[in-house]
Formats: structure tokens, C-alpha cells, sequence
């Protein structure tokens, strides 16, 4: 965005940051991507506790130490590619969202295979969980389904739109607008006992 003054704004929650931090954090990138070691550890003491909510809002805090080291060894891998077109949280954010999206897919689809033969224990244990007194908010996040839980962390935490969504999750807009209902009713239940 353009501000007034003419110039360019980024959007985000650590925009401020990242733009008083772009030189070092320029240095470092280039440094990491040369193999310096330390200059990496800088960038992951910078950012990982921005992905590891991330993870935690999109998998669960059961899921979230791997995902987020997934993170950063991926980012170590494709340093290269960083080519400073955005600020580098952007560019890792974009890069955490498309590596948990993919994660969680192939993890659905295991648990899919998994589980054919278990519908009725599956369907014992969400009744067991819908008994539970007052859930906070994010236990009753942690326990949505993981389709809708993702949408709904996207959606409403992060602001994507639907087809932003159905872009990385490999869905349709139609899918993902009614994952996010699936989502907030769910969550609604869950939060007004």
C-alpha cells in the first residue's frame, strides 16, 4: 500500500519491525544463504515464535515443535530463492502456511487410511469430547476438525480469502467458505456452554 508520504507500506503484524530491521535482516539472509551459521540462527531467533503460533493455530500444539523446525529447515534449504522482492517475513510466512498446508493434507490423508476401518471409535470419542465442560479458546480450536480448523486459523486469524485458501489447500473457495461456517459453529457450540 502507498501511504500519503509516497512511500511503500507492508501489511502484517510485524511490518514495523521487519522495516527497521530490513538491512540486518538483509545481511543475515544473504550471510545464511552463503552457509553462515550463526547469521541463520539470528533469523530464526527473529521469527520462530511467529511460526510456532502459526503452527499451533493450524495443527495443535501437539504438531507445532515439528512443523515449525519443518519450517526453518525448508527456509535454510531455499534461502537461495529469497529474492527480496517482499520483506523476508512475508516471503517465510507465505513459506510456513504452504509447507503446513501440504503437511496437514498428507497427514489427512494417512489418518484416512488409517482409520477407514475405525468410523464408530472415531465417532465415540468426538461424543466423549462434546461433553467436556467450558473450553477455552484454544483447546475448542485445537479439537476442530483439522479441514476446518486450517480454513478457520487462515481465514479469520490470518485474513486470507477464500480463494487465497483454496489456492494453498488444494480446495475449492466453496469448500473452504463452508469449513469456516463448519469451523465457527463449532466453535460457538463449544464456547457458549
Amino acid at each position: 500500500m502507498i501511504e500519503p508520504n509516497g512511500k511503500s507500506r507492508e501489511h502484517g503484524p510485524d511490518a514495523g519491525v521487519e522495516g527497521q530491521l530490513s538491512a540486518g535482516v538483509g545481511a543475515d539472509v544473504r550471510a545464511a544463504a552463503f552457509g553462515d551459521d550463526e547469521a541463520f540462527e539470528r533469523i530464526y531467533r527473529t521469527h520462530v515464535s511467529r511460526i510456532y503460533g502459526l503452527a499451533c493455530r493450524m495443527a495443535g500444539s501437539e504438531r507445532a515443535d515439528e512443523l515449525t523446525q519443518d519450517v526453518f529447515v525448508r527456509a535454510w534449504e531455499k534461502l537461495g530463492t529469497f529474492r527480496g522482492e517482499s520483506a523476508f517475513s512475508s516471503w517465510l510466512y507465505r513459506l510456513a502456511v504452504n509447507l503446513m498446508c501440504s503437511r496437514l493434507r498428507a497427514l489427512k490423508l494417512q489418518r484416512e487410511r488409517e482409520t477407514a476401518n475405525e468410523f464408530p471409535l472415531a465417532a465415540a470419542r468426538a461424543r466423549h469430547d462434546s461433553i467436556e465442560i467450558r473450553l477455552d479458546f484454544e483447546v475448542a480450536l485445537e479439537r476442530l476438525p483439522d479441514g476446518a480448523r486450517e480454513v478457520f486459523v487462515l481465514h479469520d486469524m490470518e485474513g486470507y480469502k477464500h480463494r487465497e485458501i483454496a489456492e494453498r489447500m488444494d480446495i475449492t473457495a466453496g469448500t473452504s467458505k463452508s469449513q469456516l461456517h463448519r469451523a465457527r459453529m463449532i466453535l460457538r457450540r463449544h464456547l457458549d456452554r
